[in-house]
């Protein structure tokens, strides 16, 4: 061991947590589609209760990130008590707008269908994501609610890129000087042409309708790029009736860049106050589901 080792603080509960998670990379065969790279996490609660199943979409700007820079929320939300499978979805400029959420449908239809062998009867599916994976899964949600199936318990949103035309306090403090800014660009990649921009699949910041999506879990840091824009799209949704939990985590200077990395996150605090809030996300909606309608 190292002097370096031997200094080293403790790992956080979450950490311990998320290094016990079971992984398992996948191929799905897609209807129409290309087989698509996934990685499952997490196993199946023992005993009556069905462990919630989760869709998640990666962090990147449309153009970059992998299964890796997906691994650590995949292993907070698996340690959050959830079965998880993170996508692979097709990056942009190859596969702009609208083919990530054809593909990322696609794949919820497959986890709705495998729903009882990967977390058991009666298991509730969520959607996820960060940056853009936080578009996708918003989109993905929206595209659910407007075709009637599969049925979502929630969508858990982490600082989501949802308009680019957004132009907020947040975005402004945090972007880069120059004019290939990582979030522009990003977004000049995935939308294909300006009429893009207006459509609600890929905008989900400035889609009209949004009764009927589901309940919802929003995150976000104080010196968050896509602060401002997810709060005033959480609020949006609690506008139109939705049931959302929207909140601003402590002590996360380095959300969500923390979340990319593919070991232990840089901002122990971050994991640690994102896996309470899944927990506590996953268990208001099993109570929603248990209770009868008045």
């Amino acid at each position: 061991m190292s002097s370096t080792d031997r200094h080293a603080p403790p790992p956080t509960a979450a950490a311990v947590a998320a290094c016990a998670v079971a992984e398992e990379d996948l191929l799905i065969e897609l209807p129409g589609e290309e087989p698509v790279k996934a990685r499952l996490y997490g196993e199946r609660r023992k005993g009556a209760n069905a462990t919630p199943l989760v869709l998640h979409f990666h962090g990147g700007t449309f153009v970059c990130g992998d299964l890796d820079n997906g691994r650590n929320v995949g292993r907070l939300l698996a340690s959050a008590g959830a079965r998880v499978v993170s996508l692979a979805y097709p990056l942009a400029p190859q596969h702009p707008f609208p083919k990530p959420i054809e593909v990322g449908f696609a794949a919820l239809e497959w986890l709705h269908k495998q729903r009882v062998k990967l977390a058991g009867k009666g298991a509730q599916i969520f959607l996820a994501g960060e940056e853009a994976g936080g578009n996708l899964a918003a989109a993905v949600a929206l595209v659910a609610r407007d075709r009637g199936h599969p049925p979502l318990a929630g969508q858990i949103l982490l600082s989501p890129m949802l308009d680019p035309c957004a132009g907020t306090a947040s975005l402004r403090e945090a972007s880069c000087a120059d004019a290939a800014c990582k979030w522009a660009t990003g977004w000049q990649q995935y939308l294909r042409r300006p009429m893009d921009a207006s459509h609600p699949y890929a905008v989900p910041g400035a889609a009209l309708r949004l009764t009927d999506v589901a309940p919802t879990l929003v995150l976000v840091g104080p010196d968050d790029p896509m602060r401002d824009e997810a709060l005033a799209y959480a609020k949006r949704l609690q506008a139109a009736g939705i049931d959302v939990v929207a909140e601003v985590l402590p002590s996360t200077s380095q959300w969500p860049e923390a979340l990319y990395q593919p070991e232990e996150p840089g901002c122990p605090a971050c994991g640690v106050a994102a896996r309470q809030k899944f927990i506590a996300f996953f268990e208001a909606r099993r109570a929603a589901a248990a209770t009868p309608p008045s």
